[in-house]
């Protein structure tokens, strides 16, 4: 089992740090480049570039919180919603309430 998860190549784990424009704002996001494959093929399926991508991420959590405290974290959980999405198991911890 170790092998599985200690084997990954490290240059999935290791941190990028891109630039990108959110709202016309500079800033730099840091993820591990998993997660920046991820958002990427998201974008791709939503048929956006990556920056347009986040920025309408960006713009909806404004909506709906007033503020993104915690950019790269919530970006991480995208990725983990996605997977969950689309295993046979979810996480449910994951899914959004219904109410």
């Amino acid at each position: 089992m170790c092998n599985v998860f200690a084997g990954i190549p490290r240059e999935s784990y290791e941190s990028q740090t891109r630039s990108v424009r959110l709202n016309g704002h500079s800033t730099s996001i840091r993820l591990e480049a998993v997660y920046w494959d991820i958002l990427e093929r998201l974008a791709d399926k939503e048929g956006l570039s990556l920056s347009r991508f986040l920025t309408e991420l960006h713009d909806e959590v404004l909506d709906l919180h007033g503020e993104a405290r915690n950019f790269s974290s919530l970006l991480r959980c995208v990725c983990l919603v996605h997977l969950s999405r689309t295993s046979t198991t979810p996480l449910r911890v994951l899914e959004t309430e219904r109410t």
